[in-house]
């Protein structure tokens, strides 16, 4: 069913091409909605307020919303909920938020106190206080402590959880900011520490001075007491690349830093120069390679590409490592010695590095596993794997790399998340921390299924059930996607998810599509640019499955995705609109001719494809949902919701694809949630209210 459309589908890109450019492309034309791309003219912010009464007007009102809110925000808030620890100078410190602190507190403790039953937390920095005071929506986005004390942080403050932030020096044993400290004001920026007084920052140094998707592209050295003036230029990229930043490769081991800059040509290439001499030294890595870190006196490169370097020929994502002496004698001829090298199901998931030791976290067929590797004397490597739990998904968390103790998270759909300590050293693995249970798993099974995609590839998928499925093509069933930038979606426990879904007789799928990294690099090639339909239609046949097996139908079946995942549940909302009873269309691209010039769209032009080639654009119209709404289709009724302070994707796509609905005279609800940047909130009871509206969504459409 799937495949039969693709002839058609060549036919329409062909046709939309010679439309587009009848009627001048883009052109207000064309496209009558494209007022509503003016972030916050009033006529566009009148138009948010009257759709966000519509649609609360309706989801409020329902009779199952209450309770649903009521369980989001005391899953959100619950006291007892996991401490994410994060090393800072053999300390561990923990960003929380609860009913009290919905903005958030920065808290540190010892190791030792974090692994009892009862930590005592001391308040370093309260955000609450900070906006309070300050009269400011302030956003925690993280922060990064200078090599040398650990003590001495730039924290990142975001106004309302858009991607900008407002970076400003913090001392984490007075708990206050540094008085005359390191302060760089809003803007997409980063800043990486060389000593206590020194950073490397990029960012919008001169007005205008950024890449086309709003991202720096100068790097510059500043140092304690500069005015950002004064700051002193080091390496240039140009306005056509993704962004440019710097980097600092620290090896606490041996004691030796790597002070670096990675330009981002493209979303997927980089090119990284050492710094130190005269001028910065360009290394010889492949395009598609990023660095993990570095340990024994080697740097860590993960590649995306196969490589032949100094004789050898390394496979695409596998782990590699350099050795530092020789790769700054010789940087355009690196040698490289394998860490890792992925079998046929299997990929590289994340690096940490501890003192003398690298931590290795991977999927064997979209399940985790987990390895220690140690440098030795000849230059090559040994590995031990660490026996954790089977069929769950595992997770690095943080390492000290002043000392020896890694964190690795453990998960699976019916099993709260678990913190292990890791002794990488000795192999040492004792677990720490385990979430309680926030619904009664007793009566459900998880399964791994696949499906066969039009070409024959068969494409995974999770799904929790409850263990007396009719099969009988009734239970209301939720399917998730993304299929996008390499990434992974692999299963894990969601409270909310039992309690509002799962409790009331629903499943909850998740689908491995191409264009994720479930398996490796070659798995995410697969549907890149003008190949991308091999996802939609790796999802569509995922849903036919379940059809097919009885587990749900078409009226009982529901979708739901974000960002990327958006883009994919508004093209099977256009291409499939019989297979679904419900769509949950999250912060999405939508308007894929025009995306690159929406928010940061341009710096996704590897991943997408660019207009401005007449192939990738034809196809780009051809999938494009908000091109593809056509006038007289039954369309099920979807839930289409953004945050006004999305400045990554924007609010613009999801506005435009509601108001063509409209237009259409087709039933949708459309909410856009003033805060939250690119996510469902700025803080844990605006998330809960998103959360709680999706949920009485699916139960009004599916039960």
């Amino acid at each position: 069913m799937v495949g039969s459309k693709s002839g058609i589908r060549a036919a329409l890109a062909g046709l939309a091409v010679v439309l587009l450019a009848a009627c001048g492309g883009s052109s207000t034309a064309s496209d009558p909605y494209r007022w509503l791309e003016e972030l916050d003219s009033p006529r566009a912010q009148s138009w948010v307020a009257a759709e966000n009464t519509k649609t609360l007007g309706v989801l409020e009102q329902d009779p199952r919303y209450a309770d649903n809110l009521a369980q989001a925000k005391a899953l959100a808030n619950a006291a007892d909920r996991l401490p994410v620890p994060e090393f800072h100078d053999g300390m561990i410190g923990n960003f929380w938020q609860d009913a009290d602190h919905q903005r958030g507190i920065w808290r540190e403790t010892t190791v030792a106190d974090y692994e009892s039953p009862q930590p005592q937390w001391r308040t370093v920095l309260d955000l609450d206080a900070l906006a309070r005071d300050e009269g400011r929506n302030w956003v925690w986005k993280g922060m990064s402590c200078d090599p040398v004390t650990h003590r001495r942080c730039m924290v990142e403050l975001s106004e309302g959880g858009e991607d900008a932030v407002t970076l400003r020096e913090f001392d984490l044993g007075t708990g206050t900011f540094v008085a005359g400290g390191f302060v760089l004001d809003r803007g997409k920026q980063y800043a990486a520490w060389v000593d206590t007084d020194t950073l490397l920052v990029s960012r919008e140094w001169q007005p205008g001075e950024k890449t086309t998707s709003g991202y720096p592209y100068v790097v510059k050295r500043l140092g304690r007491g500069q005015a950002l003036d004064q700051a002193v230029e080091i390496a240039r990229g140009s306005q056509g690349d993704g962004l440019a930043t710097a980097a600092v490769l620290l090896d606490n081991g041996t004691g030796r830093r790597m002070n670096l800059v990675e330009r981002r040509p493209s979303f997927y290439e980089s090119e990284v120069s050492l710094l130190g001499g005269a001028r910065p030294m360009r290394l010889g890595l492949p395009p598609k390679s990023g660095l993990e870190g570095m340990v024994g006196n080697r740097v860590l490169v993960a590649l995306q590409q196969d490589w032949t370097t100094g004789g050898a020929t390394f496979k695409s994502g596998s782990l590699v490592s350099l050795d530092a002496d020789d790769l700054t004698a010789h940087p355009d001829q690196p040698k490289a010695t394998l860490v890792y090298e992925p079998g046929p199901q299997e990929t590289l998931e994340g690096v940490m590095t501890t003192r003398d030791h690298a931590v290795v976290t991977s999927l064997y067929d979209v399940k985790g596993r987990a390895a220690v590797y140690t440098p030795q004397p000849d230059g090559g490597w040994t590995s031990a794997p660490v026996s954790l739990p089977d069929n769950a998904t595992v997770s690095g968390v943080d390492a000290d790399s002043q000392g020896e103790t890694a964190y690795l998270s453990v998960t699976s759909m019916l099993t709260p998340a678990t913190i292990w300590r890791l002794d990488t050293a000795t192999g040492g693995l004792n677990q720490v921390k385990a979430a309680p249970a926030r619904f009664d798993s007793t009566g459900f099974v998880v399964e791994q299924l696949k499906a066969t995609s039009p070409d024959g590839t068969k494409v995974p998928y999770f799904i929790v059930h409850p263990a007396t499925l009719p099969y009988d093509g009734s239970t209301p069933t939720i399917l998730w996607g993304y299929g996008g930038f390499a990434s992974s979606s692999t299963p894990g426990y969601n409270g909310l998810l039992g309690k509002s879904w799962l409790e009331h007789g629903g499943a909850y799928v998740i689908a491995n599509i191409r264009g994720g990294g479930e398996y490796g690099p070659a798995w995410h090639d697969a549907a890149l640019k003008t190949h991308r339909q091999k996802a939609f239609d790796d999802f569509a046949a995922v849903a036919d499955d379940l059809v097919a097996r009885k587990i749900t139908s078409p009226r009982r079946l529901g979708i739901q995705g974000g960002s990327n995942g958006g883009l994919l549940m508004g093209v099977e909302f256009t291409q499939h609109p019989e297979l679904w009873s419900a769509v949950d269309i999250q912060v999405p691209l939508l308007d894929m001719v025009r995306y690159e010039q929406i928010a940061a769209g341009a710096s996704w032009v590897g991943e997408y494809g660019s207009v401005a080639d007449p192939d990738e654009r034809a196809f780009l119209a051809s999938i494009s949902p908000y091109a593809q709404l056509k006038k007289g289709v039954k369309y099920p009724e979807p839930l289409i919701w953004t945050t006004t302070r999305d400045d990554r994707v924007g609010p613009q796509h999801a506005r435009k694809f509601a108001a063509r609905l409209a237009e259409f005279g087709d039933p949708y609800l459309f909410y856009e949630a003033t805060q939250g940047g690119h996510g469902s909130g700025a803080n844990n009871d605006e998330k809960a209210h998103t959360s709680a509206l999706e949920y009485t969504y699916f139960m009004r459409q599916l039960m």
